[in-house]
């Protein structure tokens, strides 16, 4: 197996003058200006005495500089640390000090919010955009930043030229990230993915889903997420494209402008997005009755549905080859649709803990409902007596696999079968072809609408440490998490009117929601007067309650 940093080599010296990373209506570097910026970058951390495997956290929005120092980072042989910006600045901090993480690379905003002290082992927050001091431990750490790029005149006098630049691909097996699938500051998961998981990811895109330096790729999804960081990234980046990163999440005008612009090869994204285009344009206008009519005749029904095809094509900048849609089941119309207008789709299949692949397949011989096969250097199995009909846990095995759960035993312990299996936590089955079809979960995560991890018990927490809760649940409803609650008994309140209950729901969700990203926010707040059933345990049945 190539190593990424093998292929972050080769990509820089073969298409030294070509644009390769790009702020979509902004700044533009190409493979040379990459190569001096993390070159540069190496320098400081010499100076700040950045040793081998020690961490580096990001945070921040989406943006080259993201994606630059990610690949001064890893290519230093340091430990990148994500943290999705969306995260309170109080959950930020504390994973930023779980990892252990040596220098944190973020934006003004987030740092003038952050309390740096009790971060114990940080030594400088870096300005991500112009790779300035935005705090550090101890003033002798100003005058890394000052000789950095003086050691880096002197080395090279005339600048980088061709074939200056060169990186240690070794170490396949060693830490290369850790990623925090939530802002918890409770008992954190941070996933531990090797150089091994990155690249394995890397090269089954690279062999299944071709790509090229004539190629432009966009990125939408947060790089602190796997999908956003490997598939979009790293893949599309290290196959020699030109990437243009949107920044923070786009309205839908600004998307279709930058589609237009950008005209993309593939498009990785969430059920959303698809479901916006079909169910506001596409599934209205096929459902009048002169189109039901005239769809009736099969040879006008090929014509109208590739009408329809063209359009959406032409909408999405006319190069798509690939879909891939993940992080969410998407809606079985909209899928049924797409299928029925050869939309160039297929839905992914993945987890954090795999740096994400698990199934994946070509979107020619991709079956509606499944969700792929599995990926090259990985097995498949399902816990059941009979796994193409009897539903039971997926579980993966291979070189995607992480290797545990940073600085949480027990948790890494629980996620592996006594065999070395990984436990995904979907139910499924596979049939005689090799096809997943997930049927549920077995976690109570909720995979939101736009692919965030949703853990509800993070949420719940929360809302106990209200006085007058006894209890809560969080579940989802129409793409909407809804948080249903049991007072504590108050004889004084056995005759709280349906105003006064209103005004405490929301208020307990007004302040609650202030506590969470954007993505976990709840909707609405139910009061439960006759409390929950419980098992023998005494944990509320969740199922009850879905």
């Amino acid at each position: 197996m190539q190593h990424f940093l093998s292929l972050f080599q080769k990509v820089v010296n073969k298409y030294w003058d070509k644009e390769a990373l790009s702020n979509y209506g902004g700044t533009t570097y190409t493979n040379s200006d990459i190569a001096e910026r993390v070159t540069k970058i190496h320098l400081l951390f010499r100076f700040l005495g950045v040793e081998r495997g020690q961490k580096i956290a990001f945070c921040g929005k989406n943006s080259a500089e993201w994606a630059i120092a990610f690949l001064a980072v890893t290519s230093y042989h340091a430990v990148a640390v994500p943290i999705l910006n969306e995260f309170t600045p109080e959950n930020a901090a504390s994973l930023v000090d779980h990892s252990d993480s040596v220098i944190l690379f973020t934006d003004k905003k987030m740092a003038s919010k952050i309390d740096f002290e009790p971060i114990s082992q940080l030594k400088v927050a870096i300005n991500i955009e112009s790779c300035s001091p935005l705090y550090v431990r101890d003033d002798s750490f100003y005058g890394a930043f000052t000789k950095s790029p003086v050691e880096f005149d002197k080395k090279y006098p005339e600048g980088m030229t061709m074939g200056d630049f060169s990186v240690d691909a070794t170490g396949l097996d060693e830490l290369a990230v850790i990623n925090y699938t939530s802002g918890t500051t409770g008992s954190p998961k941070g996933i531990m993915l090797t150089s091994r998981n990155l690249s394995s990811n890397i090269e089954f895109g690279h062999k299944g889903i071709p790509n090229s330096p004539d190629d432009n790729a966009i990125s939408m999804l947060p790089l602190a997420h796997m999908y956003g960081l490997a598939i979009e990234f790293l893949y599309t980046y290290l196959g020699g494209c030109h990437l243009f990163f949107l920044g923070k999440t786009p309205s839908p005008n600004l998307l279709m402008a930058a589609l237009a612009d950008i005209k993309p090869y593939i498009i990785v994204t969430v059920p959303l997005v698809m479901e916006k285009i079909f169910k506001n344009k596409v599934i209205p206008a096929l459902e009048t009755s002169a189109m039901k009519l005239a769809t009736s005749v099969p040879i006008v029904r090929k014509a109208i549905y590739k009408k329809v095809n063209q359009r959406i094509m032409a909408s999405l900048g006319g190069k798509v080859r690939n879909i891939i849609i993940g992080g969410a089941a998407i809606s079985r119309p909209v899928e049924v649709l797409m299928h029925k207008t050869q939309i160039p789709y297929t839905v992914g299949f993945g987890m954090t803990e795999c740096g994400p692949l698990i199934g994946y397949e070509n979107w020619k011989h991709f079956l509606v409902g499944s969700c792929g096969k599995i990926v090259d250097n990985m097995k498949i199995r399902v816990d059941s007596e009979n796994q193409s009909r009897i539903v039971g846990e997926l579980q993966v095995k291979g070189d995607n696999v992480m290797s545990g759960y940073y600085k949480n035993p027990e948790a890494t312990k629980a996620a592996f079968t006594e065999d070395g299996w990984l436990r995904t936590g979907d139910l499924g089955i596979i049939d005689k072809n090799g096809n997943i079809y997930i049927k549920g979960r077995s976690k109570c995560m909720i995979l939101s609408s736009s692919g965030q991890n949703i853990y509800p018990e993070e949420i719940e927490v929360k809302l106990n440490n209200f006085p007058n809760v006894a209890e809560s649940i969080v579940v989802e409803r129409n793409k909407r998490l809804v948080a249903m609650i049991s007072l504590q008994v108050d004889d004084e309140r056995d005759d709280d009117s349906a105003e006064q209950l209103q005004n405490l729901s929301e208020q307990i969700k007004a302040t609650v929601n202030k506590m969470l990203p954007n993505y976990s926010q709840i909707s609405k707040i139910e009061i439960r007067k006759e409390g929950f059933e419980h098992t023998p345990k005494h944990s509320i049945k969740r199922y009850l309650y879905r």
